[in-house]
């Protein structure tokens, strides 16, 4: 949080700068969205979702879902 607002980071993987997903902290959640609709809502994940989706993503288990 940064002023009461989340603080949004992108990727340094990141190569397209219009083509990423943004993610911020915020209490016990972690938030995510689409770098080209900021202003657009946010979705909301609980740590262990997020490092589950994250672990899924690293063993290439959602390739071709």
């Amino acid at each position: 949080m940064h002023g009461g607002k989340p603080l949004w980071r992108r990727s340094s993987a990141c190569g397209n700068e219009t083509e990423c997903v943004e993610v911020a902290v915020q209490a016990e959640h972690i938030l995510a969205r689409d770098a080209k609709a900021p202003a657009a809502s946010e979705l909301q994940f609980t740590a262990v979702a997020w490092t589950d989706f994250l672990r899924a993503v690293t063993q290439g288990k959602l390739e071709g879902q």
